[in-house]
């Protein structure tokens, strides 16, 4: 036919709307609630697709050109550029009959069709299609000759692109129209009934119209309500991707910054007795990780804030809200990744240790986080060298003396530069954790083993044994420190003084 290159050139593929057809399936005929349309009802979806207006009682009892002359200037049927003046020529005069049987709806729309079928070509099933799909007419029709066309192995490109174009306006006007989220959730079991699996991204463009039209609770609702009636969609986008209405739900939320929401969501439709997908989970712990990384950054403003007196010093209250609000985020995050172990295929057990680290190491916590890299390495999944220097930094800070040993494990067999990038990690760790005596032990070693520490680094340890000496009166690993430094000519002749107050004498000495 001579335009039908045009028409399906204008439609997307069914796999693009997120749709899959069925190989099984069975039908009744139930209630379908449809919303109105507008006379362009296809929209976004079908740019230049048939469009039927709503004419309640089309005459078929005049020659067929005075019907379709009927069609154009009455405008009972809208055809824009789906038909055109050969197509014209081409329709029989089974056409308007199955329409005018249909309308009755006095027999099933399988016997009407089954007795025309030899009399109806593909472009005048695609009309009827149509036909039935707009405002005043049986909707529920147009599925069910949908459902004849398949059965009868009739569905051909254009058709099935067809109706995906319209079910995905039903879905979208429902929405837009601010029905009941039970409304949506039936049009896809509807859609499931005659053949058409709703695909993930079908689902997406569900949750995302609610989301931008600042319906967020009706988004929840209807994940909830998909996975009730475990609504069956294809998870697989075609990348090698997974997803999911749950995890695409938390997805959402975690890019407007509502990490904690995101977290909760998926726990809470878990703990509702819900299933949602594997893949949620491990977003749900990303999340985790990036609410930790926020709440981190939050903490060392704070203290910059207390450092500088710009405000008080935290007292026992609020340090322990701060611990309490940590440690239900880390136990939210290992409850997820159970989930993922008991539920999900071993190669994800990589990526849930992966994110158990990252957790850990956002919250400071260096044994755990030592831990999930031998977990990592016992499944295959080698980490980063730079995540073993930071989680060597974290230890050091809270002088894990175990630990620091079994992390420095193999260190002597690398090569200089990463030898010095790991003990610089173990040097800085062991400064901020303020233990100066083994930050001096560590320019030591490395002074030892040629290698030069950062200025910085220096200069930290230094001062931070100065205050030390005058707290205690120490001097033996300032002096120690400062001769190794001076024998490598990174420092110059220092004169060193102590006054002792009890002999009202002072000490001086020349390095």
């Amino acid at each position: 036919m001579a335009s039908a290159h045009g028409f399906a050139s204008s439609l997307m593929s069914p796999t693009e709307l997120g749709f899959t057809l069925s190989s099984s399936f069975s039908i009744q005929r139930p209630r379908l609630i449809v919303p109105k349309f507008s006379r362009s009802f296809l929209g976004e979806y079908c740019s230049r697709a048939t469009t039927i207006c709503n004419h309640q009682n089309p005459r078929f009892v005049v020659p067929k050109r005075d019907k379709i002359r009927e069609f154009r200037l009455f405008k009972s049927v809208e055809l824009d550029q789906f038909l055109t003046s050969d197509d014209e020529d081409e329709m029989s005069e089974g056409f308007f009959e199955a329409i005018e049987e249909l309308e009755r709806m006095t027999r099933e729309p399988s016997d009407v069709l089954e007795e025309m079928n030899d009399r109806l070509s593909a472009r005048e099933l695609q009309l009827v299609l149509v036909y039935f799909s707009q405002e005043g007419r049986d909707s529920w029709c147009a599925l069910e000759v949908f459902e004849w066309l398949r059965k009868e192995n009739r569905v051909d490109k254009e058709t099935m692109e067809l109706m995906v174009s319209i079910m995905c306006s039903w879905v979208k006007k429902l929405i837009e129209g601010e029905h009941d989220v039970g409304d949506v959730v039936d049009l896809l079991v509807d859609m499931d009934c005659v053949g058409l699996k709703p695909g993930f991204s079908m689902i997406e463009k569900v949750i995302s119209l609610y989301w931008e039209m600042e319906e967020k609770e009706k988004a929840v609702l209807f994940v909830k309500e998909v996975l009730r009636r475990e609504i069956a969609y294809s998870e697989d986008d075609g990348d090698g991707h997974k997803g999911g209405p749950t995890g695409y739900l938390a997805w959402k939320m975690m890019a407007e910054g509502n990490y904690r929401g995101a977290v909760k969501l998926v726990i809470h439709l878990r703990e509702s007795g819900l299933k949602p997908e594997v893949y949620s989970y491990l977003i749900a712990m990303t999340a985790v990780v990036k609410e930790l990384n926020e709440f981190a950054k939050a903490l060392r403003k704070l203290k910059g804030f207390t450092k500088s007196g710009l405000i008080a010093e935290l007292d026992a209250e609020n340090v322990e809200l701060i611990e309490k609000y940590q440690s239900d985020l880390l136990a939210d995050g290992v409850r997820l990744s159970s989930w993922v172990i008991q539920e999900g295929r071993s190669p994800l057990h990589g990526v849930v240790y992966e994110r158990l680290l990252a957790m850990y190491i956002c919250a400071g916590r260096g044994l755990e986080a030592e831990r999930q890299l031998w977990e990592m390495k016992l499944v295959g999944k080698e980490a980063d060298r730079e995540l073993y220097d930071i989680v060597l930094a974290i230890c050091a800070s809270k002088k894990e003396a175990s630990a620091i040993s079994r992390l420095l494990t193999g260190m002597e067999v690398t090569s200089s530069i990463r030898r010095k990038k790991t003990l610089s990690w173990l040097l800085r760790g062991y400064i901020k954790g303020s233990h100066f005596d083994d930050a001096s032990e560590t320019i030591i070693k490395m002074l030892d083993l040629g290698l030069c520490p950062e200025y910085l680094d220096r200069a930290a340890v230094l001062q931070g044994l100065r205050n030390r000496i005058q707290q205690t009166g120490n001097v033996e690993t300032y002096l120690k420190l400062c001769k190794h430094l001076s024998d490598a000519n990174l420092i110059g002749p220092c004169l060193v003084y102590l006054y002792i107050k009890k002999y009202k004498l002072w000490i001086l000495k020349t390095i």
